[in-house]
């Protein structure tokens, strides 16, 4: 039985990370999508709030589990019996970066990465851009799913 992670900020979630998600559901027999604690930095939503819009947002997907963790990603995967993990990839640059972050962890232990290029549609799409727009009134309604864009405006109201 293959488990593998797939790792992010979720904040929020967008239809870009779901396009991953379910791409690796279809592939592995075990995806835990796991939302880092970074308590350097503040989020818009709280990570119980990312892990409930995960929870929804992947409910017809009885493979995909949610968690959150702190500290090394693959310790995390250790301490769950995770045998990869799962990036999306949207541009050369990401590749640059994620590489390293694969090697690392490489080094560390014997967690693998494997890349997923990202669907054509949403290979410009980040949280933090989806917020930007957000906040100022611009309409993000193709880019997260319906009840994200409810709480997005929640927040900015």
């Amino acid at each position: 039985m293959t488990k593998v992670v797939c790792p992010g900020s979720f904040d929020p979630v967008t239809n870009g990370h779901l396009d991953i998600i379910e791409r690796a559901s279809r592939l592995f027999d075990e995806v835990v999508v796991a939302v880092l604690v970074n308590e350097s930095k503040k989020g818009l939503f709280t990570i119980d709030e990312r892990l409930e819009l995960l929870d929804r947002a992947t409910s017809d997907l009885p493979n995909v589990s949610t968690a959150s963790f702190n500290g090394l990603l693959v310790d995390f995967c250790t301490d769950n019996g995770i045998s990869a993990i799962v990036k999306g990839l949207r541009a050369v640059t990401d590749f640059d970066y994620e590489l390293q972050m694969a090697q690392m962890n490489g080094s560390l232990t014997e967690v693998d990465t494997l890349f997923i290029p990202t669907t054509p549609e949403y290979s410009f799409l980040a949280s933090s851009l989806v917020k930007e727009v957000a906040k100022h009134g611009g309409d993000v309604s193709r880019l997260v799913p319906d009840f994200v864009l409810t709480d997005l405006k929640a927040k900015y109201a």
